[in-house]
């Protein structure tokens, strides 16, 4: 090591961003004073030149290589030069590509920044979790024109679960009710009716439904929710507002929630629903 530096310089090298190699060198330096360590990521490591120039400031600042190249004649390239220099280096990848294309069976995709993009996935399927929990049941209007796709429909027509099965899609939803004595939102009437998706059912199925629901809750089942008169109120209150939106209309009486949800993402597939 150079006597110049007080602390010991590591070069983190990596053809992506670089953070889990920098992550893995910070967590085992801790074990040594603190982690008093001078680490230097350089990101998107993409040619031999560039190692080379690497190398050589390594090599006169007496440092240490740690890499997570995933490219073969990279990883190739690197190693073999350290060596013939010298210059104490560490493949963090290598070793568990090794052991879980053992346990996989097959080779690895050997393709820069896929942690990066699992990553940007998994926090897009976060935050469309968090639209549909923010924008269920009308809660706030205004995230209908933020909406992916918009979900309407009477009481007990799967609305809030295929929010959050179709969010678990990474797609936003927001859903409305749709109630006689309460006029739907102005928003709704502000965005393409293709981007909106009327969701209704059979009267005698919805009875049913409903009915289960009030025993559920302890509740008698003639109340006016499950009576037959207001259900059939309600549904043509509710196809008179989608043919005024001119909606995509799913019947789900005999769907599940996951066959709904496939016909929707099949729709989005089509662009179907695109502005």
């Amino acid at each position: 090591m150079n006597d110049k530096h007080e602390s010991p310089i590591i070069y983190v090298i990596s053809d992506s961003i670089g953070e889990t190699a920098e992550f893995v060198v910070r967590a085992a330096a801790s074990q040594f004073n603190g982690g008093d360590a001078d680490v230097r990521r350089v990101p998107y490591v993409d040619s031999k030149e560039a190692i080379d120039d690497i190398l050589d400031a390594a090599f006169e600042e007496g440092a240490l290589i740690a890499f997570t190249l995933v490219v073969p004649e990279l990883q190739a390239y690197l190693t073999d030069r350290a060596s013939e220099k010298g210059i104490s280096h560490v493949d963090i990848m290598g070793p568990m590509l090794n052991a879980l294309e053992g346990l996989y069976k097959r080779t690895p995709k050997m393709e820069p920044g896929l942690v990066r993009k699992l990553d940007e996935d998994y926090f897009r399927k976060v935050e469309a979790i968090e639209f549909a929990v923010k924008y269920d049941d009308g809660r706030d209007p205004r995230g209908l024109l933020r909406a992916d796709v918009v979900l309407i429909g009477v009481s007990r027509t799967s609305k809030t679960p295929l929010s959050m099965y179709l969010a678990h899609k990474r797609i936003k939803v927001a859903n409305v009710p749709l109630v006689p004595e309460v006029p739907p939102p102005d928003e709704l009437f502000r965005i393409p009716g293709n981007k909106i998706i009327g969701l209704t059912i059979d009267a005698d199925h919805l009875n049913r439904i409903r009915e289960e629901r009030l025993k559920a809750l302890g509740l008698t089942a003639k109340a006016n929710y499950a009576n037959m008169a207001r259900i059939e109120s309600e549904l043509a209150y509710s196809r008179d507002v989608m043919q005024r939106l001119g909606c995509h209309v799913i019947n789900v009486s005999t769907k599940a929630v996951e066959e709904t949800a496939n016909v929707i993402l099949d729709m989005i597939r089509q662009g179907l629903t695109k502005e």
